[in-house]
């Protein structure tokens, strides 16, 4: 098996440019899904305590003493 350790260290070689926009372009979407993923998704911790919020201020109005 090949040592992929000793490359490391060699000059970088050009790529070629329709492989370029190919992976800059795949990044683009999965940026973008992620996104719309983080926008039509849950947040369950925000809405817990959101939750734990307005029941903390609910007993309070209902029973004063706390």
């Amino acid at each position: 098996m090949d040592n992929p350790f000793k490359y490391v260290d060699q000059p970088l070689k050009e790529v070629p440019q329709e492989l370029k926009s190919k992976v800059m372009n795949d990044i683009a979407m999965a940026k973008l899904l992620m996104e719309l993923a983080a926008l039509f998704s849950y947040n369950i911790g925000d809405i817990i305590e959101s939750v734990m919020k307005q029941r903390d201020e609910k007993n309070k109005y209902n029973n004063p003493n706390l």
